[in-house]
């Protein structure tokens, strides 16, 4: 379903799973090419050292490159079925404070999954974050893998009558 940027920033930011995390939608960028995300620091994602429970950084994560290509992609005229197939964290410094990070698709991205999707149908690559604090230190790495499916791949024209 093609929404828009603001529609889409209000549903994430009352979605369950990140709400109770404090994981915020800052910002989508009206084309769907970048993200930012927060992850405020409170008593419900805070372990027992004080630091915000790696679990929480690692959910963060796990929908906006899914979500930025399958609104590009749904633009550029595909109907296609988007997922995170893997994923992998490092941590590097406990989260103290509130993290954050954003990720952007640039026109080369694009256009690698628009040829990959109309020459054989799938689309998967992994695709590198980073997670840092509010003096711009590194906390974590993590690799996304997308998983996108044109699922019009392959099919013959049909007419409808």
């Amino acid at each position: 379903m093609i929404v828009s940027p603001n529609t889409l920033k209000w549903a994430m930011r009352f979605y369950p799973p990140l709400f109770f995390q404090r994981i915020w939608v800052q910002k989508f960028d009206k084309e769907f090419r970048s993200c930012t995300v927060k992850l405020s620091k409170s008593f419900l994602n805070k372990n027992y050292n004080g630091s915000i429970f790696g679990g929480t950084i690692y959910a963060a994560t796990d929908p906006f490159y899914a979500l930025l290509f399958d609104q590009l992609l749904q633009r550029q005229g595909f109907k296609v079925r988007v997922w995170l197939k893997s994923a992998s964290i490092q941590y590097l410094k406990p989260g103290r404070s509130s993290l954050y990070f954003t990720i952007n698709i640039n026109d080369e991205m694009l256009a690698e999954a628009e040829h990959v999707l109309k020459t054989v149908g799938k689309f998967v690559k992994a695709y590198p974050m980073e997670i840092t604090n509010a003096e711009g230190e590194l906390c974590a790495t993590v690799m996304n893998e997308v998983y996108v499916r044109n699922l019009h791949h392959g099919e013959k024209p049909r007419v409808a009558y």
